[in-house]
């Protein structure tokens, strides 16, 4: 009986699988780009745009993620402006994760030396070439680790949506053990964090040994 107890919950579980994931993948498409082109923006030459995206990443990292999810989903109508909750918990993880991102691509480039820029001046390669061929390989063995920390840190953030009533794997689980009075379903909602973050553990280690071989 509580094997078959323990296989039904596990396929209600997984349904909440489909939130969990659209929210996780979503995040990450969209994040990593505008992480990147604001870390662009913030190492620019322009004294206006370092300014604004200093204040974006200051707001976004100095406020709780659940705040900002909360006040998309429930304080933007009072604008005007509503979002559906997948809608909002996506847009709110976005905005909060381009904002890690950025710091982290921009320590990146900043890290590489300034005389590779003028080496690849002098040989005629434009700025986005040399981005594109010099820098960024270079960058992204410098950023996987902490970059590695930030995705494995969403598997377990996409959790907060439960607060704006997604049916995610967390309140799935939550629904279950509230009904049966039995926490079996927060084991299993806890196996699935940990098997997805060694998943991706197992992948970014793939990711550093493939880029093992820049050294600059």
């Amino acid at each position: 009986m509580e094997l078959e107890y323990i296989i039904n919950s596990s396929i209600a579980i997984a349904k909440g699988c489909k939130i969990t994931y659209s929210l996780f993948f979503s995040t990450l498409i969209f994040s990593l780009p505008l992480g990147l082109l604001i870390a662009l923006a913030r190492i620019s030459k322009s004294n206006l745009l370092q300014a604004a995206t200093g204040t974006y990443i200051w707001l976004l990292r100095g406020t709780p993620l659940l705040l900002q999810v909360f006040f998309i989903y429930f304080g933007l109508p009072a604008f005007g402006i509503k979002f559906e909750s997948m809608t909002a918990a996506i847009v709110a993880f976005v905005l909060n994760y381009a904002a890690y991102f950025a710091e982290i691509f921009r320590s990146g480039i900043q890290s590489i030396d300034r005389g590779q820029y003028e080496s690849a001046d002098v040989l005629g390669l434009t700025y986005s070439q040399t981005m594109r061929r010099i820098i960024v390989p270079q960058m992204t063995k410098r950023i996987l680790p902490p970059v590695s920390n930030e995705v494995i840190t969403l598997v377990k953030d996409t959790a907060l949506v439960f607060g704006i009533g997604l049916a995610d794997v967390l309140r799935t689980a939550q629904i279950i053990v509230t009904r049966d009075f039995n926490i079996s379903a927060f084991l299993i909602a806890g196996v699935f964090y940990l098997v997805n973050t060694l998943a991706l553990t197992l992948i970014f280690r793939k990711l550093e040994q493939k880029y093992s071989y820049y050294t600059g």
